[in-house]
């Protein structure tokens, strides 16, 4: 009892503080996302993100050297196709933009590892994440597209593919067609927990994914369900997955902290754009310490049980935690 016990004692100055330090957060934590479209020379900025861009392939390259040079060891690429049309023909094109930006950069910076966002919905002229019938995503039927586009991106190279599409049955899908075409190590980190959230706002712009019509909700978990992503992370093990995801980050901390203790699987945690662009506007205003809050943003992340981060502060991090 006080005064025999002084909390404070550990807190007096930094060096203590580190010293007893329950999390750390590092660079080695970080995936850094990138939005790839046509064209060359092209280095768009998204306003509702600032920071991050639209960027062509050759421009994605030179990103991809710094991305490295700040000892972030992975990015995770989505494409933003010229043409779109009803099947999302460019998500499984060879020639796609995402396959080219695979090839450029792993032959540019081969140990920077290449994860592939694997989904239709940049890809649709709808807008969403499979084939449409009776003003809904046909789960099924969408399933094959979905496989030839993850093999696709391991025939570019990627070094992991990512679905994050919530169809059922879409990571045995993957999983077995991967082992057919010959890439039984490419693994799989699904997007397990993925709920239908209005933090994705941004990333509509980012991606040019807004659906044209309804929105993703028959497909994408219900906010107010904890329990379910439990079940929805145990089906995608058994289907093969080797690393889940709960996204968003920073509004389902339970849902992460549940996973990590239930399983014995590395957890990635996505803090989604609309967390990044809140702490950019408030940082711009003048309103918040921005770096202090993205840090605590990402300890929470981390300590909630977050094996790995996907972010878009992962440059803006590493550089104050390079020092």
């Amino acid at each position: 009892m006080f005064p025999t016990h002084r909390c404070r004692r550990l807190r007096k100055n930094e060096t203590i503080r580190r010293m007893v330090r329950q999390t750390a957060v590092t660079p080695d934590d970080f995936i850094y996302p990138l939005f790839v479209t046509y064209g060359k020379g092209v280095r768009k900025e998204i306003s509702s993100m600032p920071g991050c861009w639209q960027e062509s392939v050759d421009e994605a390259v030179k990103n991809a050297k710094e991305i490295y040079s700040l000892g972030i060891p992975s990015i995770i690429l989505f494409g933003i196709p010229e043409h779109k049309d009803e099947m999302g023909s460019g998500a499984y094109d060879d020639n796609g933009v995402v396959q080219n930006a695979i090839k450029a950069i792993k032959d540019a910076v081969p140990e920077l590892y290449v994860i592939t966002d694997v989904c239709m919905c940049e890809y649709t002229s709808h807008g969403h994440c499979g084939i449409i019938e009776k003003g809904d995503v046909n789960n099924d039927k969408t399933l094959g597209l979905l496989a030839m586009e993850a093999v696709s991106h391991a025939k570019a190279g990627a070094d992991m593919v990512a679905p994050s599409d919530m169809m059922d049955g879409r990571v045995a899908a993957i999983r077995n067609t991967l082992d057919r075409e010959g890439f039984s190590e490419t693994p799989i980190m699904s997007y397990a927990a993925k709920y239908s959230s209005a933090f994705y706002g941004p990333f509509r712009e980012a991606a040019e994914s807004t659906p044209q019509f309804g929105d993703r909700r028959s497909y994408q978990m219900d906010p107010a369900n904890r329990r379910e992503a439990l079940r929805e992370v145990a089906l995608d093990i058994e289907e093969g997955a080797d690393i889940v995801m709960v996204k968003p980050a920073l509004s389902y901390l339970d849902v992460i902290s549940d996973v990590k203790s239930t399983f014995a699987i590395p957890v990635a945690a996505y803090s989604v754009s609309g967390e990044y662009s809140l702490v950019k506007a408030a940082g711009r205003l003048g309103w918040i310490d921005e770096d202090r809050v993205m840090l605590e943003i990402l300890t929470s992340i981390k300590r909630a049980g977050a094996d790995i981060i996907l972010t878009y502060f992962a440059k803006d991090a590493a550089k104050i935690l390079n020092g």
